[in-house]
């Protein structure tokens, strides 16, 4: 049974209503799928979003990443900025999963566009990754390019939360972590817009963790943990999909607000801590092929950013929150585990 929401824990997070899910997904247009690996010492698996369901490399968005601290390897983001477009999925994996990840979407996008090296240029995969070597054997190497495309196959608007995916073998505020999500409705002038935000967990220690301002890790570090394992192992992928009409520059100025999420739960955004945000706007798509004629794009006016700044803060904080709670529990590598919050909760009889 899926662990409940922290929502559903009595938390509300920030004042800004979420959208219908309360997913990344609420961006219409946007789908989330997964291949998880999870057996004995192999904990692992892959996580992808996919921002339209038309041909991408045809039909590009505008998007931008933004590096908070640049302890990752990524692939894909030095074009993304320069250029200011999206033209593949995003796919989320394990650290060493980053190479088969990368072959997989060129092969997604090559089956679907002849053209690529003959008539026109390559293609810019985005990857992200986090370092899941706690619970699961990293050197296993056991990402293969199958599971990528079978997560890219099975994407849809329902997806699972928690320890799924590329979220199977990681770790957050020294409990067990993974893959959460939440969104904000933005209203102005100009219509009802929707900020979505997917985290893949791996950052923080537990005296660190603050649950809607509270300093609940304190409550638990006396109880369940040593000074060892209260390690900051981190890393954290931050995924921001928006239907929001914004430039690639207004894009990246809403991404950068996402750390204000991450420090709401606690973090000090660590040395090791690889702490790298992707984001892309659906409002406008950038074809291809060019034109005779300018291009023109559409895009919100500058005093209406404070909506999307504090949109995407309350998203991130609460999907951080909500990888936490939807974790389960795993027993992996060398007989390694974490407790999950729900557990602690459970059996330490307290609550949120």
């Amino acid at each position: 049974m899926m662990n409940k929401s922290i929502r559903d824990h009595g938390v509300t997070i920030g004042f800004m209503p979420p959208g219908k899910n309360n997913t990344l997904t609420d961006v219409q247009g946007v789908k989330v799928g997964h291949h998880t690996l999870s057996e004995g010492s192999q904990q692992t698996g892959v996580t992808a979003i996919l921002p339209h369901g038309r041909n991408l490399f045809r039909e590009k968005l505008i998007a931008s990443s933004h590096i908070i601290n640049g302890f990752g390897k990524t692939t894909g983001t030095i074009q993304l900025n320069e250029l200011g477009t999206l033209e593949t999925p995003i796919v989320l994996t394990n650290t060493f999963g980053v190479g088969a990840a990368f072959d997989a979407v060129v092969d997604y996008t090559l089956k679907n566009n002849p053209e690529i090296g003959r008539e026109t240029g390559t293609v810019n995969p985005v990857i992200g990754e986090c370092n899941d070597m706690w619970l699961n054997d990293i050197r296993e190497r056991s990402v293969q390019k199958e599971h990528i495309t079978e997560a890219l196959d099975n994407a849809d608007v329902d997806f699972e939360e928690g320890c799924v995916g590329a979220g199977t073998g990681m770790l957050c505020y020294s409990m067990k972590g993974g893959i959460g999500s939440a969104s904000r409705i933005v209203e102005l002038a100009a219509g009802e817009f929707t900020v979505g935000v997917l985290t893949l967990t791996n950052f923080g220690k537990l005296s660190d963790l603050l649950i809607d301002g509270n300093p609940f890790g304190q409550q638990l570090k006396e109880k369940i943990l040593s000074k060892e394992d209260e390690k900051d192992r981190g890393s954290v992928m931050v995924i921001i999909a928006t239907d929001l009409p914004v430039s690639e520059r207004q894009l990246n100025r809403i991404l950068k607000r996402s750390v204000t999420g991450l420090s709401r739960t606690g973090s000090i955004i660590g040395n090791g801590s690889g702490e790298v945000v992707i984001g892309f706007s659906t409002a406008n798509e950038i074809p291809h092929e060019k034109s005779d004629t300018p291009l023109t794009l559409r895009m919100i006016h500058e005093e209406d950013m404070d909506q999307a700044f504090r949109a995407v803060g309350e998203a991130a904080e609460e999907a951080v929150l909500e990888s936490l709670v939807k974790a389960t529990p795993i027993i992996g590598r060398d007989g390694h585990e974490r407790p999950t919050l729900t557990d602690l909760l459970e059996t330490h009889n307290l609550s949120l």
